[in-house]
This record gives structure tokens, C-alpha cells and sequence, in this order.
């Protein structure tokens, strides 16, 4: 019974570094655009499928399926963004948030629908060398689940001193603070959103093609984590880039736990639980306090 509550633990500490990535993402742009994207889920679809091309066609290693992957999906997040929810945005209304909430998730449905209608349903696995299982007490881990759980972070860790040591980064975080004194002060928060569009949907691309190397990737590989996610971002506060990346690791952890007690078929459920106690005992979520965007 110990060693499976060890290997749960060590399998949702993968799950969430991996999820931590679309997270941070989500927690990017709401931070500095002070919008819900949804159609994040979409972007891990479009990153995995680009990632699993040039692996696929031209046996591009790991590398330079990550960096292809973060491109594609950033660039069609740029566009979407500019073509479906800019417009929407531009509406001064106190309904706008939701309108724009709303665009995002029928953007998400199609893009999903455009990348059935182009690659079909069908499961399409990455060409990587295949290991051996690394066991430590009897707990298994794959050598890939490794390689995604040191990446994550360490592309957590390189988002971070992005935004607190580069001009860039904390001009980003001016207009997530305060987007009326940033532009008195010169600076462009029209830009600036297109960079934080791109890097966020970026880090979900990449995130997508990490979870398609280790599984598969097909038109609902990012929708099927949607709600965790959000769940992750939710946890840590929507502002918190720290908190995004604990949430995610959290949620990970108690979606995989979870299945020690419940079926596979309800796991989605802990994040709906995760989303309700948080909204009702700390609204502001449980790592609001921790390093983010806005000051």
C-alpha cells in the first residue's frame, strides 16, 4: 500500500509539472491582459502536433521539437487572439470578461475541430528512443517522465528571472500592475500583449508536446486538461506565477492520489472539488501571496 501512494505521488509530481507549463501560460496572459483565454487547451494540441511533425517527418530530437512546438502554438495563439478576441475586448462593457471567456472556449472548439478535420482522430506517437523503466524502491519512472519533469521546471525557473531580471519581463509586469501608468511612461501594452499572448501560448505548446512524447498526441490532447489547468491557475491565485506552478504540482498530486480511492473515470472530478473549496475558503487562492506578474 506504501509503495503505491509513492508511486501515485511521484506519477502526479510528473502530471503537474507538465500541467504547470499551459498553466503558467494561462496565468501569463490573464495577468497581463486581465482575460480567461481558454483556448489554451487548444494551443497544447497545436504544440503537440507541431512537435510530433518534425519528429515524425524529419527526425528532429528533443530539442528542437520543444522550440518548434513553442513557436507554432504561440504563433496561432497570437492570431486567434488578434482575430477572435481582440475585437471582443475592445467592447467596454461589465459583461465583456464573460463575452470574451465565451469566444475563447468557441475558438478552442475550433481550432480542436480543424486539427481533427487535418490530422484525424487517430492516436500519433513521437519516434523517441525508447528506455528502460528506472526503478528506486520499487517505485517505476520513465526516463521520458524524468526528462518532462526537469524540463518543466527548469523552464519555470528560466520564465521567472525573464520577468524579474529583463526590461522586457518587468515592463510586462508594469502593465499586469497598472496598464494606464505604463503607457504614461512609455511603454506599449498593446505589444506587450501580443508578447505575453505568444509566450503563454508558447509554454502550452511546449507543455502539450512533453505530455504527446511521453503519450500521444490526438485532437483532444489539451481539452481532455482543460479543467485542470484552470484548477491549477485557480489555486494559485490567476496572478501568481509561483502559484501556478505549486498549484499545478498540487493538483497533480491530489488528481493522482485520488485514484487510489475512486475510478479512473472520476478523476477529472478532484479538480472540479479543487475549484469549489478554493473559491469558498480562499477566494483569492492559496498562493495569491507568492511571486507573480503584477507587483
Amino acid at each position: 500500500m506504501f509503495s503505491d501512494i509513492v508511486q501515485h505521488l511521484a506519477n502526479g509530481l510528473v502530471m503537474g509539472a507538465v500541467v504547470a507549463l499551459p498553466a503558467l501560460g494561462l496565468t501569463l496572459i490573464f495577468s497581463v491582459l486581465g482575460f480567461i483565454n481558454f483556448s489554451i487547451a487548444a494551443q497544447m494540441t497545436v504544440g503537440a502536433y507541431a512537435g510530433w511533425l518534425v519528429n515524425s517527418h524529419l527526425h528532429w530530437p528533443l530539442v528542437p521539437v520543444l522550440v518548434v512546438a513553442f513557436a507554432m502554438a504561440g504563433l496561432v495563439g497570437v492570431v486567434g487572439d488578434r482575430l477572435a478576441l481582440v475585437p471582443m475586448r475592445r467592447k467596454v462593457s461589465a459583461h465583456t470578461p464573460l463575452m470574451v471567456a465565451i469566444v475563447s472556449i468557441a475558438l478552442n472548439l475550433a481550432l480542436e475541430n480543424a486539427l481533427r478535420f487535418g490530422f484525424g482522430s487517430d492516436l500519433n506517437s513521437f519516434e523517441m528512443p525508447i528506455a528502460r523503466d528506472v526503478q528506486f524502491g520499487g517505485i517505476r519512472i520513465g526516463p521520458q517522465q524524468m526528462h518532462n519533469l526537469g524540463i518543466a521546471l527548469a523552464i519555470a525557473m528560466v520564465l521567472a528571472v525573464f520577468f524579474t531580471v529583463t526590461r522586457v519581463g518587468k515592463a510586462m509586469r508594469a502593465v499586469a500592475d497598472n496598464p494606464d501608468l505604463a503607457r504614461l511612461k512609455g511603454i506599449d501594452p498593446a505589444r506587450l500583449s501580443n508578447l505575453a499572448t505568444f509566450i503563454g501560448m508558447g509554454l502550452a505548446g511546449t507543455g502539450g508536446a512533453l505530455l504527446a512524447i511521453d503519450t500521444s498526441v490526438d485532437p483532444s490532447t489539451g481539452s481532455r486538461l482543460l479543467l485542470i489547468i484552470f484548477s491549477a491557475s485557480v489555486l494559485g491565485g490567476l496572478t501568481s506565477l509561483t502559484g501556478a506552478v505549486l498549484g499545478a504540482l498540487l493538483i497533480g498530486v491530489v488528481s493522482e492520489l485520488a485514484l487510489l480511492a475512486i475510478s479512473p473515470v472520476y478523476q477529472s472530478a478532484t479538480a472540479f472539488v479543487a475549484i469549489l473549496l478554493v473559491l469558498l475558503v480562499r477566494p483569492s487562492g492559496l498562493f495569491a501571496g507568492a511571486s507573480g506578474v503584477r507587483e
